[in-house]
């Protein structure tokens, strides 16, 4: 009678179920039994093979078998091979995985298995791998599938090199000189409005992925920035953060030690790809001009016949203190893709900073800060960040010394300042100092919010205590023509 119970039948089934299950995990017969499948299933394919030898027919090195090396190393699969090495790698404490010989491993593409196999050639000096593939796939999947594993490994190489500093140098027959780039500002680390922050790092990472899409409108593959703004307010770490998040070489390039054209030629042919190309502080060599370089021969080197020859998948970074005195020959489309304006502190970024800096969102000493900076006192985020670093144990003292700068060296400084936040343009300059992006998108470094009316208003108020009712008529018809 229990026997024919429905119910006892369907326990028992179950119970039988998650004892074959709990032994199979248990025991690792599971494995086996995975691997007699993928066996059995293989009966009922054709595979073909191809061979990617170490070495090829001249024993030089096949660059190919090295990408693919790479590309299989970096599978979470390769967990699963009965045996694998552990070597350590270039980073502290990294711990790498790496296939060893006679081994099997499967990847899939495209909804297809593919198997790699790892052994030695035929002369067994030297290593192979091949890969197997069922022949119904073969059409449709082999090239993509190579094309992949160029794209994987070219992607994983990038981010495992060493990132480098180059300087141009007055020496007979070298024109850079390399050090190690260690620089540890990163796009997390800089103290930027969170709103054009995302800007920036989505601009950067779709230049990233527009190779195809620039050399399909017959454009070169760059992207050239204009960082504007008084000095200590971040434009240099900007530039490290930038060469960090794209992985690409730096080179510093001093136009002051620079001849004249020609070797400005020159030292743009000796740059390489994937590289920040970095010139500080161009507002000031155009107006002193020291050497013998040209106008012509700097604007060339933006945009000129030999920039679009050599430039080819670089970012171009000028930093300027004032944008307002420089020829806008210098700054149309083409020449600069997008402006950036680095501003001193105000309130905003004062909370962004002591948040970083020393770990506080909220302080009793913040609405007096805040008055101070609608006073018109300001200070650069670098002015500002080594009080904090100075003070970085006591919240309260830190903020008290920068209340004390502000009071005494900041004075008069934030004047002018309200509504020009950092702003991100893109696209050629309209009336006034409006941007308009391609797309339409309105970008006004002179665009005043309600709020930003507030805070001038309650400044000319302070400011109408401490003088004349003349003086202060004066003062709020000079920011009104502003």
């Amino acid at each position: 009678m229990i026997l024919s119970n429905p119910f006892f039948l369907v326990l028992v089934t179950v119970c039988i179920f998650v004892a074959i299950r709990v032994a199979l995990y248990k025991t690792g017969l599971v494995f086996l039994v995975k691997k007699w499948w993928r066996r059995f299933e293989d009966c009922f394919h054709v595979y073909q093979s191809f061979k990617v030898p170490e070495l090829n027919e001249s024993m030089q090195e096949n660059h190919l078998y090295g990408k693919v090396t790479d590309y299989l190393n970096s599978l979470t699969s390769i967990e699963e091979s009965d045996f694998t090495n552990l070597v350590t790698g270039k980073k502290p404490n990294e711990i790498v995985l790496k296939l060893d010989r006679n081994q099997t491993i499967e990847d899939d593409f495209l909804g297809a298995k593919v198997l790699w196999e790892t052994g030695a050639s035929t002369d067994s000096t030297s290593r192979s791998l091949v890969l197997k593939i069922r022949k119904a796939d073969k059409r449709r999947i082999l090239r993509p599938y190579l094309q992949h594993i160029h794209v994987v490994a070219d992607e994983l190489e990038q981010k495992k090199r060493d990132l480098r500093l180059f300087m141009n140098v007055e020496a007979p027959n070298r024109a850079w000189r390399a050090v190690p780039f260690t620089h540890p500002s990163t796009l997390e680390t800089i103290t930027m409005e969170a709103d054009l922050k995302s800007k920036v790092k989505s601009d950067l990472e779709s230049f990233l992925k527009a190779r195809q899409y620039y050399h399909r409108l017959g454009r070169v593959w760059k992207r050239s920035f204009l960082l504007y703004g008084p000095s200590g307010t971040g434009k240099s770490s900007f530039v490290a953060a930038m060469a960090n998040f794209l992985n690409y070489d730096v080179y510093d390039l001093d136009l002051s030690r620079v001849k004249d054209d020609s070797q400005l030629k020159t030292l743009l042919l000796q740059t390489t790809t994937k590289s920040v190309i970095v010139i500080e502080d161009l507002d000031r060599y155009l107006a002193e001009k020291s050497t013998g370089l040209s106008f012509s021969g700097i604007s060339n080197f933006m945009d000129g016949l030999l920039n679009s020859c050599c430039a080819e998948e670089r970012v171009m970074v000028f930093t300027m203190n004032s944008k307002d005195h420089v020829d806008p020959a210098f700054l149309r489309p083409g020449r600069i893709d997008v402006h950036i304006h680095f501003p001193l502190c105000d309130f905003g970024a004062f909370k962004n900073l002591a948040t970083s800096y020393l770990g506080v969102k909220e302080h009793k000493l913040f609405s007096q800060v805040e008055e101070i900076f609608l006073n018109g006192s300001s200070l650069s985020p670098a002015e500002i960040g080594e009080l904090m670093i100075a003070n970085r144990n006591s919240p309260s003292r830190a903020i008290k010394s920068v209340i004390t700068a502000l009071q005494t060296d900041g004075d008069g400084r934030g004047i002018g300042m309200f509504g020009r936040r950092v702003g991100f343009d893109v696209g050629s300059r309209k009336s006034g100092d409006e941007m308009v992006e391609p797309g339409g998108v309105f970008c006004g470094e002179g665009a005043h919010t309600v709020r930003d009316f507030r805070k001038l208003y309650g400044f000319l108020r302070m400011k109408s205590n401490r003088s004349s009712h003349s003086q202060s008529f004066d003062a709020g018809s000079a920011n009104r023509d502003g």
